[in-house]
């Protein structure tokens, strides 16, 4: 589940996975980054501004985190065959990113580094508009929440929504974020719903993330 700061991400994966509990689907959650980690600590150092790093670095730290998460992914997926309802993936590191002045131009290379990850079958994006995300609780209270560096990361999302769609390899979902928080929980159950149902109709398998 991917979106801009503060649209409510958070709430609709915990509705998600229960939701899909309830209907006899063993599910869990994953959250990115994982500040759990060694590599999450130097990230939530960065995000709440007691450090400060170059924005490649500050990338490849992001990936790093995905990357180190992936072997847990696959045995998930593979071995336990479970449902994974995520938190901000890959995309979300690449738009975030490559909204940054310096690495405006980079949005290839910030792909780059996720390249070959465990595929996502569908993303589904709230969207929410900024002065709306603004009203909400806790809005500004790390690195990245700012609007101007929010607005680019939504035009940047749009941008790999397009070259997502273009290549035909992850079917994205816009969802009105601004509905109420069953209203979106409702349309959110419908969409995770029939993708699990194409995926088991016809077995497939785990995709490479932009391979």
């Amino acid at each position: 589940m991917e979106g801009v700061d503060r649209c409510g991400k958070t709430t609709q994966v915990g509705l998600l996975v229960k939701h899909l509990i309830s209907i006899g689907l063993a599910t869990v959650a994953m959250r990115f980054p994982d500040r759990t980690t060694l590599v999450g600590d130097l990230i939530n150092q960065y995000l709440q501004s007691k450090s400060d790093l170059d924005d490649r670095a500050v990338h490849l730290l992001f990936s790093a985190n995905r990357w180190e998460a992936a072997p847990n992914l696959q045995k998930t997926l593979l071995e336990e065959k479970k449902t994974i309802v995520c938190d901000r993936y890959a995309h979300s590191g690449v738009a975030f990113s490559s909204a940054k002045p310096s690495l405006e131009e980079e949005l290839d290379w910030c792909k780059s580094c996720d390249v070959g990850l465990p595929a996502p079958d569908a993303v589904i994006f709230l969207d929410l508009s900024q002065e709306e995300a603004e009203q909400r609780g806790g809005f500004g209270g790390e690195r990245y929440e700012k609007t101007e560096m929010q607005l680019r990361v939504r035009e940047r999302f749009r941008e790999l929504q397009g070259t997502d769609d273009a290549s035909g390899q992850i079917p994205w979902h816009i969802v009105n974020a601004a509905q109420t928080i069953e209203e979106v929980q409702k349309e959110i159950n419908g969409i995770v719903e029939k993708t699990i149902q194409d995926v088991q109709e016809n077995d497939k398998p785990v995709g490479l993330l932009w391979k």
